[in-house]
């Protein structure tokens, strides 16, 4: 990513306020399904219409009333759950004003300025961006209590993934619920560029339907998401031109050890380099006990390491598996980084602390897939 047309968004200011919606869900056929992204998506224009054309046919469900949705997904034996609704973008940040939401990564302006594109021509939110925050109490005791009732929707999807969702739409339930809300701060886990976009359009047509964007808040300490790392693979660049850019850094420890070694000494405090016949351990200063308190390593690499390094890559290529990685090594000229995963503390606090993670810093897994709950902007 250009470094000049990376961008940190706007970010909506405090309190947290989710809105209900009338949802928008897709025959489970369909949802799911591998080509339904392309669909909803070409031609941008037609988008509103084929929905239309689908729910003549029986192939989605409009809910007639407006709802905060709790929505439940299981995908290969992980159980995720969140609440989905609209998320109020009109006030933002300003001067000592706490943040509501926070981003962890920056924006490329070009595809910024296409989604914003895409989505109002579209008319339709296609899918919730994904927030991630640690629940108070009385907001986990809330979501508990919709989930008494019997579910608004059941199912499993064409990819196997397996759906429960509950209406939340009572006006004294609602209130309390977003009463519970309003400390919440919130982490996006995926959807960044979308994220920029609601708040351009918001920007673009104050006093519209365009003022929410869909959202799904997870708590991570009732139904976790998974924190994968993605590692880095430097073409064009090799282990002895990592050694040398380490050396340079004040605080990083270099050690050539074998392949069995450097792999068990991954972890919060460390990265692993290989060109796939030598392997080496970079340990850096701030690998406490106290883990949260701990750098990034991926902030590490990129702030610590990469801008010493001679000659630069000639490409970066990210990867999130490491069999992937060592599979795209070559001795001398291309070299895979292998990152710990962050936990999401060390997320949380480096991004309310010091702003943003270097580009794809972690993998928030899994997510739910397309069309079990859109937003027609049409329908508020």
């Amino acid at each position: 990513m250009d470094e000049v047309t990376v961008t940190t968004p706007p970010v909506v200011a405090a309190p947290f306020r989710l809105l209900p919606f009338r949802a928008i869900s897709l025959d489970p056929r369909r949802t799911g399904h591998r080509g339904v992204a392309r669909v909803l998506a070409r031609p941008y224009r037609a988008v509103t219409e084929r929905l239309d054309e689908w729910e003549a046919g029986g192939r989605l469900v409009r809910d007639p009333q407006a709802a905060v949705y709790v929505h439940e997904y299981t995908t290969s034996g992980i159980t995720v759950r969140g609440l989905v609704g609209s998320l109020d973008l009109t006030h933002l940040t300003e001067g000592s004003v706490e943040p509501a939401v926070l981003p962890h990564e920056g924006v490329h302006l070009d595809q910024a300025a296409e989604l914003t594109d895409r989505m109002r021509d579209m008319g339709v939110n296609p899918a919730p961006i994904l927030l991630v925050h640690r629940a108070r109490p009385v907001t986990r005791a809330a979501v508990y209590r919709a989930m008494a009732a019997e579910p608004w929707q059941s199912f499993e999807d064409a990819e196997g993934q397996r759906h429960r969702i509950w209406a939340v739409r009572e006006p004294a339930a609602v209130r309390a619920l977003q009463d519970s809300l309003q400390q919440t701060q919130a982490v996006i886990a995926d959807g960044h560029h979308r994220y920029a976009a609601y708040l351009r359009l918001s920007q673009e047509q104050p006093g519209t339907a365009w003022d929410r964007g869909l959202v799904m808040l997870v708590d991570q300490d009732d139904t976790p998401l998974f924190l994968g790392a993605i590692h880095r693979v430097l073409r064009g660049v090799g282990l002895d031109s990592l050694r040398a850019a380490v050396r340079q850094a004040p605080g990083l420890e270099w050690a050539e050890v074998g392949e069995s070694d450097a792999v068990a000494a991954l972890g919060p405090g460390s990265l692993v380099l290989t060109d796939g016949e030598r392997w080496a351990v970079t340990t850096f200063a701030g690998a406490t006990a106290d883990a949260v308190r701990c750098r990034a390593a991926v902030e590490v690499l990129h702030h610590d390491v990469l801008p010493h390094l001679e000659p630069s890559p000639v490409a970066t290529e990210y990867v999130h598996r490491v069999d992937a990685a060592l599979h795209r090594t070559e001795p001398g000229r291309t070299t895979a980084v292998l990152l710990p995963a962050p936990g999401f503390d060390v997320v949380h606090r480096i991004v309310s602390e010091q702003g943003l993670l270097p580009e794809k810093a972690t993998s928030f897994q899994p997510k739910p897939t397309t069309g079990v709950l859109m937003r027609s902007v049409v329908d508020g």
